[in-house]
């Protein structure tokens, strides 16, 4: 017969277990409340369902880009609230509109987490800050500086950003291909609006030796990262800020569209179909990470 002290053990071991089962339940509870919600989102601010998008996306801030990539690969272009998107079943491939800025970034890398993409590759467009650079230039971020509020919340300060080697290695090897110059650098992503008005601010880029400077990519690698989703970029430098009449205008900005866009998205899209025949013939996982 159990003594009064070996049950009252075994009562706290059945209330320990029953807590355990409890936490386990909220904490299942809370992933699939979230999974649900970010599954959702995507689709009421894209205004297209979830099985529509693909495992491969391109990312964009221009409406141009989904429009061109629309007539390209002849698919229907869908506008949520939010988002803009337009997907090629026959290529494997989704582009996305998220409008700008670091916030958005972090939100459209979140929801996308959940279609488990196999690789992400953002199209977008930077300020050169080298001498040398001009507009029309390539650069291909190897690191970004992540002078933005967004990525903090997904991973600590001390954690660097970092797109995803491989995809970035696929994008070199078809810029190479196509003989088309690049510059490999790091990008300083910021969230402050009118910085080239600061001089205090201007002087800081130049100390820190940053190739050039975007609203958007330390967040989309952090994120990325964090939501393990390999996540890259090619960008186009679109004007020179630091120099005088340099900043970016209306007028200047409709000319970098009318000449380059077409080849910017040629060269995402093509970088993206060799992954994905990488991903096929030699059964490479671009979503391998080891955490």
């Amino acid at each position: 017969m159990k003594s009064d002290t070996e049950k009252s053990h075994g009562a706290s071991r059945r209330e320990d277990e029953a807590l355990d089962i409890s936490l386990q339940h909220k904490a299942n509870t809370s992933q699939q409340t979230r999974r649900q919600i970010a599954c959702d989102t995507l689709e009421r601010y894209s205004g297209s369902a979830l099985k529509d998008f693909q495992k491969f996306i391109l990312l964009t801030n221009f409406p141009h880009y989904v429009d061109d990539f629309a007539t390209a690969y002849d698919a229907k272009i869908y506008s949520g609230p939010v988002l803009r998107v337009a997907h090629a079943k026959n290529i494997k491939v989704s582009i996305i509109d998220y409008r700008v800025g670091s916030p958005m970034a972090a939100l459209v890398m979140d929801v996308l987490s959940y279609t488990s993409p196999q690789c992400v590759l953002m199209l977008g467009l930077c300020g050169g800050l080298h001498r040398s650079q001009k507009v029309g230039d390539f650069l291909l971020p190897m690191a970004a500086i992540r002078d933005e509020g967004s990525s903090r919340h997904y991973m600590p300060a001390q954690v660097p950003s970092l797109p995803a080697f491989m995809t970035q290695k696929f994008v070199a090897e078809e810029l190479m291909e196509r003989k088309i110059p690049f510059r490999t650098g790091v990008i300083h992503t910021t969230d402050y609006r009118m910085w080239e008005f600061d001089e205090e601010f201007r002087a800081r880029l130049r100390g820190e030796k940053a190739t050039a400077i975007d609203m958007e990519c330390s967040t989309l690698f952090t994120t990325g990262f964090a939501r393990k989703v390999p996540v890259g970029a090619l960008m186009l430098v679109s004007d020179l800020p630091c120099k005088p009449g340099g900043v970016k205008t209306h007028k200047s900005s409709r000319k970098v569209f009318e000449k380059y866009t077409k080849l910017h998205l040629s060269c995402g899209v093509a970088s993206i179909e060799r992954m994905v025949m990488n991903t096929q013939e030699h059964n490479l996982n671009l979503r391998s990470f080891l955490f």
